[in-house]
């Protein structure tokens, strides 16, 4: 008798406390969006995070999802994409390059992966206007492909790290380099062209073609004392001879 009293008790227990798990699950308010929360269940972003907290992006990128309207698109390079950088290359950049790097990576709207089909290239990041060449981030589609390019670096979309109607995360298995950031640091520097030695032609120049006038003057004026010598001479001759002609007669 006992059991069967215990029995249907136990059944009225699981149900009960089912329910109440039930409720109580439905009333938690889920949590504000979290781009670094994001990236760390994730797994492997462990670069791109402390760049989002040192640039202090993190917290922009939070508050622009969770208090407006406006959506964002992130793409989201892996710890094996940033280790594949030139060595330093990281550490060589300014604290704006920093910021503008990351910003790179963060469209100012939410785009699904169909909506990449129709959107206009360039497209327009964070880091600034790219109509003047400096932040050129273009787009391809091939079916669900997307292909990226910055004009210094390739890459595809390769994965759906998260999507809301507000924010949408996309692995890229390399970083994203502007061109006005590395495409300068990449390209040589222009070789000095060889130069003549310059010669000083402002006071040098005068004072030798005054002395070589100098001496051109001086050299003519002393050219002419023998003619004018022989001239003479020649007259004194002259004037003696007739001299002695007029007493010979």
């Amino acid at each position: 008798m006992k059991q069967q009293v215990q029995f249907p008790f136990l059944l009225f227990l699981i149900f009960f406390l089912h329910c109440t798990t039930t409720s109580a699950q439905s009333q938690a308010p889920s949590g504000p969006t979290n781009i670094t929360g994001i990236l760390t269940k994730a797994g492997q972003f462990t670069t791109l995070i402390r760049l989002l907290k040192s640039t202090q992006e993190a917290d922009q990128i939070n508050t622009q999802v969770n208090n407006s309207n406006q959506g964002l698109t992130i793409f989201a390079p892996t710890d094996s994409a940033f280790s594949s950088l030139k060595s330093g290359a990281l550490n060589s950049l300014t604290d704006q390059q920093k910021v503008q790097l990351v910003q790179f990576h963060v469209l100012p709207s939410f785009y699904s992966i169909s909506q990449f089909q129709t959107v206009s290239n360039p497209l327009r990041t964070q880091a600034g206007d790219s109509t003047n060449g400096q932040f050129p981030l273009n787009v391809t589609t091939s079916g669900n492909q997307v292909n990226l390019t910055t004009g210094v670096v390739d890459t595809t979309v390769s994965n759906t790290i998260y999507t809301d109607s507000q924010l949408a995360v996309y692995q890229v298995d390399k970083v994203l380099l502007p061109l006005d950031i590395f495409g300068k640091a990449a390209s040589p520097a222009p070789a000095p062209s060889a130069k003549p030695e310059k010669r000083v032609s402002g006071s040098d120049a005068p004072s030798k073609s005054t002395g070589d006038a100098s001496v051109d003057a001086s050299g003519a004026a002393g050219s002419n004392r023998p003619a004018i010598t022989t001239v003479m001479i020649s007259f004194g001759v002259l004037a003696v001879s007739a001299a002695f002609y007029s007493l010979w007669l």
